[in-house]
């Protein structure tokens, strides 16, 4: 099975050219990013072809969830997305509300023919290991977009007490975000920096077991994305708000140890 690395656009400047440009350069088999705006579609489009990038689409709901994915996704359709990620419902919502959403959302995906990874994030439908699982075994067809470092934060804990909930979250996932949280945040500072070693190992257990279930499944490619976040996730010194490291250093240097650690990417 080959792995595939994306670069994220969350967090990073320039214009869509230099962005893709660079992700290119750097090795990038495609980009992860929002739709762009509508005056910007045709430049956006331009830019994946001339630098023969693949491209995930990024999705957010809200208002009227049901109509603001359907909507959403429909358009990212048009981009020829390998895959749609999205930030689904929320977590407020009554379990019933959410089922009758990622019910539709189904829908939706089988119309357009583009699979769809719902996103473990905070604030969502499936903001934690147990809410995410009842929506799984309810919905055999819903897969997910793998972003333990939520669960982490949300549960403040390294997910010792949810193994059930993580193997069903493990079997549906479709793609990986590469970023590492702990139990008091989503993000630490620099995943290379020594204090975080046995935060990486947890991480790489639940990727290498997803890698091993994606391949069991015949899945041909397993997309990952290193996904570490701006300042607000990334810490930054008081008073100045400076970040405490360089955002795409740091991403980077997640992509390089994917590479490494697993060489088919």
């Amino acid at each position: 099975m080959q792995i595939k690395l994306f670069q994220a656009f969350w967090g990073m400047e320039g214009t869509y050219s230099e962005l893709m440009k660079r992700a290119a350069r750097e090795g990038y088999a495609g980009i992860e990013a929002p739709l762009p705006p509508l005056n910007l579609e045709r430049e956006f489009k331009e830019q994946l072809a001339a630098h023969r990038l693949s491209y995930i689409a990024q999705i957010v709901t809200s208002g009227d969830h049901a109509t603001s994915f359907a909507a959403q996704a429909e358009r990212a359709a048009a981009f020829d997305p390998v895959l749609i990620v999205s930030h689904s419902a929320r977590d407020f919502m009554p379990f019933w509300e959410q089922l009758l959403f990622f019910e539709g959302a189904l829908k939706v995906e089988r119309s357009i023919g583009i699979t769809v990874g719902h996103e473990t994030h905070r604030s969502r439908a499936m903001f934690t290991p147990w809410n995410t699982s009842a929506l799984l075994r309810e919905l055999p067809d819903l897969s997910i977009t793998a972003d333990f470092s939520h669960w982490c934060c949300v549960t403040e804990t390294m997910l010792e007490e949810f193994e059930e909930d993580l193997r069903l979250a493990i079997e549906r996932t479709v793609h990986i975000h590469a970023r590492l949280g702990h139990p008091e945040g989503p993000q630490v500072a620099h995943p290379a920096a020594p204090e975080n070693k046995d935060v990486l190992q947890a991480f790489k257990c639940w990727w290498d077991a997803v890698l091993a279930e994606r391949e069991r499944s015949g899945a041909a490619v397993t997309t990952v994305t290193p996904e570490f976040g701006p300042v607000g996730y990334m810490p930054s010194l008081p008073f100045t708000r400076q970040p405490v490291a360089d955002l795409r250093e740091v991403n980077n240097w997640m992509a390089g140890w994917i590479r490494e650690t697993y060489p088919s990417s």
